[in-house]
């Protein structure tokens, strides 16, 4: 049991990216790549769930997204407010305890309210948490986390852990597996603090076509690499 534990990654962070380019190349509005990827997160949710991973966090809507047309930013927030509405049954069917993170005081008032019914109505869920990242940079997170350091009178000298303190969720653990799909090879501006020791996989799948047997094989590549943190180990 110690060992299949070991070998699952607790934490794990997903670039879902290719929802747009998929579209495109089925001569259908990104929309519809949008709606495709949805249903494939709930897939990977459930199947994350099943293997015993404890976090997934999906990078849903960054800061820089705004810089996307008005028609696509409205879908978008009005796919992420109907979802938040529409699937507290999968949720508890499945355990699942809902977060955030990402500065929620620049959405839409009504995606505001969903994000914190959600959180609500599945706090006290324990299984799988899912870390939805809503207006997220990662950078963002990092500036915001130093100013409400700042503001804070006990806090004495600055360092990880009390910066930290202050991030979106405290005891957001690292992340062990980072997988970003549709072919592009960066981070963009995602859990940078978090991910710093991560294991990254890049795959050139486009996220609407990502299936749970493509993940089932990235968490059995994860179980063999050699995670050092920095040190060097015996052979």
């Amino acid at each position: 049991m110690q060992e299949r534990e070991a070998s699952i990654p607790k934490h794990v962070a997903i670039i879902m990216d290719g929802n747009g380019r998929w579209a495109k190349n089925r001569n259908l509005p990104r929309t519809s790549g949008h709606k495709e990827g949805l249903t494939v997160a709930k897939k990977i949710v459930k199947e994350a769930s099943r293997l015993g991973i404890k976090y997934v966090t999906l990078y849903t809507f960054s800061t820089e997204n705004w810089k996307r047309t008005q028609e696509e930013v409205g879908f978008l927030m009005n796919l992420i407010r109907g979802h938040l509405r529409a699937e507290f049954q999968f949720y508890k069917e499945n355990g699942i305890k809902i977060e955030h993170i990402g500065d929620i005081s620049g959405l839409p008032q009504d995606v505001q309210s969903e994000i914190i019914k959600a959180k609500e109505e599945t706090s006290h869920f324990t299984g799988l948490t899912v870390v939805l990242a809503i207006n997220y940079g990662g950078r963002d997170e990092i500036i915001r986390g130093f100013n409400k350091f700042l503001r804070n009178k006990n806090e004495e000298e600055l360092s990880e852990d009390n910066l930290s303190n202050f991030f979106d969720i405290s005891d957001l653990p690292d992340v062990d597996l980072l997988i970003r799909t549709g072919g592009e090879l960066r981070l963009s501006n995602f859990l940078l603090w978090q991910a710093a020791y991560a294991e990254l996989m890049f795959t050139n799948t486009l996220w609407p076509d990502y299936s749970v047997e493509e993940f089932r094989k990235n968490i059995e590549d994860f179980a063999t690499r050699n995670r050092r943190f920095g040190a060097v180990l015996n052979t």
